[in-house]
């Protein structure tokens, strides 16, 4: 006579995902793999995400990747290994997209607000100061501010509003004249020449005018023709509408002379 093994045929009876142990002649016990639970007849695959958040932190989210085995992946808006998340501060590199002159404030996850700073005007992603300040932060009116502080010009620091009408940097940089106006002492009048007092006049506003008077005294005409505004029928408007606290900035292709 020879025992029966009662695991020989079909599994002894037992689950796919069970082991099969003979115990005496004829008998057995199922017991069920490792990453299983149940009776060894009825094995069902574990998964750890239902205890404890399968170890991952509360921002994470679980996913379970086989038999008692699962992977922590931390949420948008928070970043670590899953196991442990921490919140990204969008605000905290730079400056979270805003102005330098914004203040970026954090509200929601991967949401934040730019508010530009007291004396800055603008939507907090581009905010800007006074024109003065604003012709020195861009090139192509770099140059005309370097003439006003080399004549000592700093009417449009003020309040205002005013309208600025900059010769391109590249023109004031190439054109002899501006060499000639500064050795004689005229380079000022020029200058002013360039300014509108008491206006803060737009592109669109511009286009209903035909003439306004620069602080030089002297008056600008304006006209309209072929979608291009057009002073003193020479200087064409290649840049306009940069909008600053105390008026606007327009920037044209030739230099005006009074």
């Amino acid at each position: 006579c020879s025992a029966i093994n009662a695991c020989k045929t079909n599994n002894g009876g037992c689950s796919a995902e069970a082991e099969c142990r003979r115990t005496t002649p004829g008998n057995r016990v199922c017991v069920c793999n490792a990453g299983y639970t149940g009776d060894g007849i009825v094995c069902i695959e574990i998964n750890p995400c239902l205890e404890n958040h399968g170890g991952c932190d509360k921002n994470a989210e679980c996913t379970q990747t086989g038999p008692n085995q699962a992977v922590c992946n931390c949420l948008k808006g928070y970043s670590g290994d899953g196991k442990r998340c921490t919140y990204i501060s969008l605000c905290s590199q730079n400056n979270g997209g805003c102005s330098e002159f914004a203040i970026c404030n954090d509200t929601e996850l991967t949401e934040r607000t730019c508010t530009c700073k007291p004396n800055y005007i603008g939507d907090g992603i581009i905010c800007r100061g006074n024109i003065f300040q604003e012709l020195l932060r861009n090139s192509n009116t770099s140059r005309f501010y370097s003439l006003l502080e080399a004549s000592s010009i700093r009417d449009i620091t003020g309040p205002g509003p005013f309208t600025l009408f900059v010769p391109h940097s590249d023109i004031l940089n190439s054109d002899p004249q501006v060499k000639d106006w500064t050795a004689k002492g005229m380079m000022a009048q020029v200058l002013r020449y360039h300014v509108v007092g008491c206006a803060s006049l737009l592109y669109n506003d511009m286009t209903k005018i035909t003439n306004i008077t620069s602080l030089h005294g002297d008056p600008i005409h304006i006209s309209y023709s072929q979608n291009s505004l057009i002073l003193n029928n020479k200087a064409e408007i290649i840049l306009s509408d940069v909008v600053g606290t105390n008026g606007v900035i327009h920037v044209i292709n030739q230099i005006l002379v009074p």
